[in-house]
């Protein structure tokens, strides 16, 4: 365990040399600091709404593209930075790879903003106060979260150990070990830090490298990306001539998409009872905030459209999947899912037995970045009516949350079927 304290200041205005190669997701319990860490790495504050403001929490998913160098001439881990000038020595340093931070609220009420997020990640880092006892319960939460949607490389972040002795530092960091053994981040390095001053920040850098590799795609197939968010960017009182197509961002997970693609979105938006598919043209696309012809997977994108504005005003078509004309996976409105309950509650910190499910209950079911209400109104075949349809394919796994009182909590997994 490396206990080593001075400050590592980002440079702000980074040269962008390629679209992001990775997500890297930011989760843990309320106020640990993912949003610090995230502004500590890129520079960029993420929580913009006005009650994200007004409450100093994360409401929303907030998102922040960061480029990571080497300094040929430092020592390692000094030789780490986020600028082409090393900050220690000031020589060039070497271009590794740009990333996307996907930063996640951490209240126990926003747990499925959190699932949507997760959709998206290739790697997290479980960012973990050291000033409060482990784990937390969306600590806990979280880094299950992560291991039922399949995002298996963590970095932990030991957070705020400038704000105890080290002695205390040193107590958390057992209380870690012991939370993470039997975990899929049971052998996941340990970073202390203090993303407040910029401390260890070269170290964290050097352990993502090390421990969160950029994913293998296939760009040959048919596109599909996930919808995390969605604008309308048009100010108020702009004049109908100069009015703007609706706005969208998230991942691409596979293929590539370009400027005058024909795109579909699916399940698209509600047209009285239903739900109709829409379809588009790309009028514009950004990646790490650089008008781009072409996009590709890995990092986010923004995609700008000539769908009217009021369609994709305040995140109202998260959830949707993109692609091509008529390429994308099928529409269910029912579903079958081969369900794994938890023996026991997480998220909260009395700890109760998971009773078994029963008919016509309602869950809520995170599939990719969508998060709808299921109504198990077939008991024996585990089959959902949804409250709002989803895009998925067979195989794919989703997340189950109880609700307990006025909060929804995960119970288990599952697995769509056949």
């Amino acid at each position: 365990m490396l206990y080593r304290i001075y400050a590592v200041i980002p440079i702000l205005d980074v040269k962008l040399k390629a679209q992001s190669e990775v997500n890297i997701g930011l989760v843990g319990h309320v106020d640990h600091g993912k949003t610090t860490l995230t502004k500590a790495l890129s520079g960029v504050w993420t929580d913009r709404h006005s009650e994200e403001i007004k409450r100093g929490i994360s409401i929303r998913l907030g998102y922040a593209d960061c480029t990571f160098y080497k300094c040929p001439k430092c020592s390692e881990p000094d030789c780490y930075c986020t600028s082409e000038k090393c900050p220690k020595c000031g020589s060039e340093a070497k271009f590794l790879r740009k990333v996307s931070f996907v930063d996640s609220p951490g209240h126990e009420s926003l747990m499925a903003v959190m699932l949507s997020g997760a959709a998206l990640m290739d790697g997290a880092l479980l960012v973990i106060a050291a000033n409060e006892q482990c784990p937390q319960p969306q600590t806990e939460e979280h880094l299950l979260a992560l291991d039922i949607l399949n995002v298996k490389n963590i970095v932990i972040a030991q957070n705020k150990i400038d704000l105890v002795p080290r002695e205390k530092a040193v107590e958390n960091y057992n209380q870690i070990k012991k939370f993470l053994k039997g975990t899929v981040a049971e052998n996941a390095p340990i970073v202390p830090i203090a993303a407040n001053c910029g401390a260890n920040i070269d170290l964290l850098i050097k352990t993502i490298e090390e421990t969160i590799p950029t994913s293998k795609r296939d760009e040959k197939k048919s596109p599909l990306m996930y919808v995390a968010r969605s604008f309308d960017i048009n100010k108020p009182g702009a004049k109908i001539d100069g009015l703007k197509g609706g706005v969208f961002g998230g991942s691409l997970l596979r293929g590539k998409l370009n400027v005058g693609d024909e795109i579909e979105l699916r399940p698209g938006v509600k047209k009285g009872s239903t739900y109709k598919p829409i379809t588009t043209k790309i009028t514009s696309l950004n990646a790490s905030s650089q008008k781009v012809e072409s996009v590709y997977p890995g990092g986010l994108i923004g995609i700008g459209t000539n769908l009217d504005p009021s369609l994709t005003k305040s995140d109202s078509i998260c959830g949707n999947v993109v692609g091509l004309k008529n390429q994308l996976p099928n529409v269910y409105e029912k579903i079958r899912v081969e369900i794994h309950l938890f023996e026991k509650t997480v998220g909260e910190k009395s700890k109760e037995n998971i009773k078994g499910l029963e008919k016509n209950e309602a869950l809520m079911l995170s599939v990719g970045s969508a998060v709808t209400i299921g109504l198990l109104t077939d008991l024996k075949k585990k089959e959902f009516t949804l409250k709002i349809p989803v895009c998925t394919e067979v195989g794919q796994r989703i997340a189950i949350s109880r609700r307990f009182g006025v909060r929804w909590h995960l119970i288990g997994y599952g697995i769509i079927a056949e």
